[in-house]
């Protein structure tokens, strides 16, 4: 897949080709999205065009709101669906204030369609874009462009929504969320160095920084742990693992403001810092607690280790 970025190079078509153009934020990459993608490969398809998706490197509302909720998928983990998902040219846009006030009318034709080559758009049924949110898919339309619009995705009577599964993830509901993203929850992000105290313990463990990615909440799980292929290995099969999720009040004094995503690998033998993992989780093992000394702690790793096994089967 193919990424291209407005803030390094003025957009072009990929390799000359007209494109298929799906427009949206896409966080979580849920079945709602799931379906706008498949369609647009589909159409892609018929025409012999590049199916392409156009993200943001930030989320809109930062700019305007003043906030962006936590996301789903940052950047990079977005891309990583969007590329499984068959997608093969990624167009990250900055949300600046010029973007923001661009006139949707200039916006389709100036960068979408003279810009990336567009020759048809799908949408989904709530697609807004440009000032004011002034764009929609009848806007598309009325410029003489082919426009497919996906109707929502619903289950059990409620919409699929980032907000939905946000709410779910948050509450600890990973069934729930899941069963919206067509997928378990998974987190991705860069493993930085630690304390060591897993390596200590007889456990090493790669921690994860998420930057503004949301986790589930606290405790234990059984997961099944991904390194990008991306970054030189190439595909590998999916490790087990289990992670820990908190504030590890065994060892910690003062509350850290953000609890921490750490990761054994069940079969070791992986140097993985600077590397990129991704997290899916299978099965929630316990809620964090305190022990009273690392001796009780450790037991109860060995313990964890056993149950994450029997939960990955």
């Amino acid at each position: 897949m193919k990424v291209s970025r407005q803030a390094n190079a003025p957009l072009q078509p990929l390799d000359g080709r007209p494109a298929v153009v799906s427009l949206g934020v896409f966080d979580g990459v849920h079945l709602g999205h799931q379906a706008i993608l498949a369609a647009n490969l589909a159409e892609a398809g018929r025409r012999g065009a590049v199916p392409t998706a156009v993200t943001f490197g930030d989320h809109p509302k930062a700019l305007l709101l003043g906030r962006a909720p936590r996301t789903l998928t940052t950047l990079e983990h977005r891309l990583r669906h969007f590329e499984r998902l068959g997608i093969e040219h990624a167009v990250v846009l900055r949300f600046d204030d010029a973007l923001r006030d661009t006139d949707a009318r200039a916006f389709v034709e100036d960068l979408l369609v003279r810009g990336l080559g567009a020759e048809a758009f799908v949408l989904g049924f709530d697609s807004k874009f440009g000032r004011g949110r002034e764009g929609d898919p009848e806007l598309v339309r009325a410029l003489g462009h082919p426009v497919q619009v996906v109707p929502k995705v619903e289950l059990g009577q409620r919409a699929v929504s980032s907000t939905a599964i946000r709410e779910a993830v948050e509450l600890g509901d990973l069934e729930a969320a899941a069963r919206m993203l067509g997928r378990p929850v998974s987190v991705y992000g860069e493993v930085i160095h630690g304390d060591a105290l897993g390596r200590t313990l007889g456990f090493p463990t790669a921690n994860l920084d998420l930057a503004h990615e949301l986790s589930p909440p606290p405790g234990v799980y059984a997961c099944r742990a991904e390194i990008d292929p991306l970054e030189g290995a190439g595909s590998t099969p999916a490790l087990p693992a289990v992670a820990n999720i908190g504030y590890r009040p065994t060892v910690t004094g003062e509350r850290p403001d953000r609890p921490r995503v750490e990761a054994h690998l069940l079969e070791g033998g992986q140097d993985l810092y600077g590397r990129h993992l991704e997290l899916a989780f299978v099965a929630k093992l316990r809620d964090e607690r305190r022990f009273e000394g690392l001796d009780e702690l450790k037991a109860q790793i060995v313990r964890d280790c056993e149950s994450a096994r029997s939960a990955l089967g």
